[in-house]
């Protein structure tokens, strides 16, 4: 069965060191749960049932925590394939096992394409956005227009100031603009976009090629093939122990 969204979880965690070195940055906890759980049971909610999670830096503890079968309701592995409607089928790309290492994002996801829908979600697993809904309704509109990717933006927060992408009124997103804003690393994406003339890695990356998804993405941009629109509900890169630490403060009474 093809996977609808694919987690990205693949990457070392540098900046989250020492948390990093033993634990990967997507099972840090926030709130009493694994980070990257809370996506999945997002995911989960907006009936995604099949999931592709890439991993490589100790990425059999991640395969270990979800298992064959996550269960978003109670937060449980199972091993049964006979398991009822709900839980999500998870699938794992081992880019450590195969290669050797992490082959960052658009290496990451061209590997994994053959077994994608199309469209296909994309998140990073460092990223805490618990409001965000992964809407059905997004994925009939964007499936029936001919963008290659529509990407949420968010208001730059203080370690970007400078942003990734600009936004038109017609919800077009440019590489350029007076008005800046961040890449929320969820998109939802086509195939093509990771073909020629955008993409050079061959189907299925067999070699392993470590490439970003940025100047695939850019490229895109420039052809006009990319929307977008601008979220503004709880978002945070988890990117650095300061970050996961104030995320984790109990609210003030």
């Amino acid at each position: 069965m093809s996977c609808g969204a694919i987690i990205l979880a693949a990457g070392r965690g540098e900046r989250m060191r020492p948390l990093t070195d033993a634990c990967p940055k997507p099972l840090l906890p926030v709130h009493g749960k694994a980070l990257m759980q809370w996506p999945i049971e997002a995911l989960a909610r907006a009936g995604v049932s099949d999931l592709m999670v890439n991993t490589a830096w100790l990425g059999e503890q991640i395969s270990a925590c979800f298992g064959e079968w996550f269960d978003p309701h109670t937060g449980v592995t199972q091993s049964d394939q006979t398991v009822a409607a709900g839980p999500v089928r998870m699938h794992y790309s081992d880019e450590g096992l195969d290669f050797g290492g992490a082959l960052e994002t658009a290496g990451g996801i061209v590997r994994v394409l053959p077994r994608m829908s199309d469209p296909f979600w994309v998140l990073a697993g460092d990223v805490f956005v618990p409001e965000f809904v992964f809407s059905p309704e997004a994925v009939v509109r964007f499936r029936a227009g001919a963008m290659l990717a529509h990407i949420w933006l968010v208001p730059n927060p203080p370690h970007h100031p400078a942003g990734d992408f600009g936004l038109t009124d017609g919800a077009r997103v440019t590489n350029d603009g007076a008005a800046r804003f961040t890449y929320s690393t969820i998109g939802l994406y086509r195939h093509p976009l990771f073909a020629p003339p955008y993409c050079a890695i061959a189907a299925g990356n067999p070699h392993g090629v470590k490439a970003p998804l940025a100047p695939i993405l850019r490229s895109a941009v420039d052809q006009g093939l990319v929307s977008g629109e601008l979220y503004t509900g709880p978002w945070v890169d988890v990117g650095t122990p300061e970050r996961l630490a104030r995320l984790n403060q109990p609210p003030e009474s």
